[in-house]
């Protein structure tokens, strides 16, 4: 997600706690070391954004920090002890089984995990990104190893590897990734072809509380998918800065226009816009609009969930959407 949810500092109180259950695991040699409950364990070295870091090879208490962590680790069949949640809401995303994330202890909000919290569950390794999490790497570090990827979003396939070669779980890896190219290759032929789907151009309107609306480029999680699946994208999308969003006020929102829009929001809808927006003239003239062509989409899954399995369960929404 690109919105920032950098809060202030930590406590003292919270940082002298992780200080005090610093892990052997972070200066292991490779020969075995004794990870925060789980004993003496083999260690492998994975590279990751803040350099080389030694990881149990079959860790057994993981906390991830962010959405695609999580579902990485869902997807790759490990269930964590710990996660955060979105600023926006005091739950894990609902399209994943709540039969997996009922026991998931919650550790405070992304990019503001509560160090204390995360130190009382006892891990040995710790998920999340640079962009997340990076001006705390040392505390968290200090409570277990933590593998940190350079972001989150379009790079979400890369991460995913990362994360598998963390948990020790490639094989299971491999069967992901080509169940995925198999679906994209499944849907795309259900909508009608590698021709239609290229000429069929696609926009994602994002509406985020506080923020202007978001006219979503390439580079971005949803970005990718739909140029898996060889969308025709508008021209504007081509004006994201850095490849992410075109930001846009209600005043200029037919800049969104486009055979089909998809749109979500984040936050509350009229808060954020998407209410008075999509009630306007400007919004009901759209081509996509005339055509009922606009489909509302949860965000949590669409923009926040930047896995497989999320990817998953967006490729039969939009088979079903577009096909409907």
């Amino acid at each position: 997600m690109a919105t920032s949810l950098r809060r202030r500092g930590l406590a003292l109180g919270a940082l002298s706690l992780a200080g005090a259950l610093t892990l052997s695991a972070c200066g292991s040699s490779d020969s075995g070391d004794k990870g925060s409950g789980s004993g003496a364990a083999k260690t492998h070295t994975v590279k990751t954004a803040m350099g080389d870091v030694k990881v149990p090879v079959n860790p057994k208490r993981v906390v991830v920090l962010d959405t695609g962590e999580l579902d990485s680790a869902l997807t790759l069949g490990v269930q964590p002890v710990g996660g955060t949640h979105s600023a926006s809401e005091d739950s894990f995303p609902s399209y994943l089984p709540a039969s997996r994330t009922k026991n998931i202890k919650q550790v405070g909000e992304i990019a503001n995990p509560n160090l204390e919290t995360v130190a009382s569950l006892k891990p040995d390794l710790i998920l999340t990104s640079k962009v997340r999490d990076g001006d705390r790497y040392e505390q968290l570090r200090a409570i277990a190893p933590t593998v940190m990827t350079e972001s989150t979003g379009t790079a979400w396939k890369e991460n995913f590897q990362l994360h598998a070669e963390a948990l020790g779980k490639q094989a299971e890896a491999k069967k992901v990734v080509a169940d995925y190219d198999a679906h994209v290759a499944k849907v795309t032929e259900a909508i009608g072809g590698k021709e239609k789907a290229a000429a069929t151009e696609v926009n994602f309107v994002r509406f985020v509380e506080g923020a202007d609306i978001r006219i979503y480029g390439k580079q971005n999680y949803i970005g990718s998918i739909l140029a898996d699946l060889g969308m025709g994208r508008p021209a504007i999308t081509d004006k994201a800065k850095d490849g992410f969003s075109y930001d846009v006020s209600p005043e200029k929102i037919d800049l969104a226009d486009a055979d089909v829009v998809f749109t979500s929001t984040y936050g509350d809808p009229a808060k954020a816009g998407a209410t008075k927006t999509m009630n306007s003239g400007l919004w009901k003239g759209l081509k996509a609009s005339k055509d009922g062509k606009v489909f509302k989409v949860d965000d949590r899954l669409w923009i926040a969930g930047i896995g497989y399995t999320a990817a998953g369960k967006i490729l039969d929404e939009f088979q079903a959407k577009m096909t409907g």
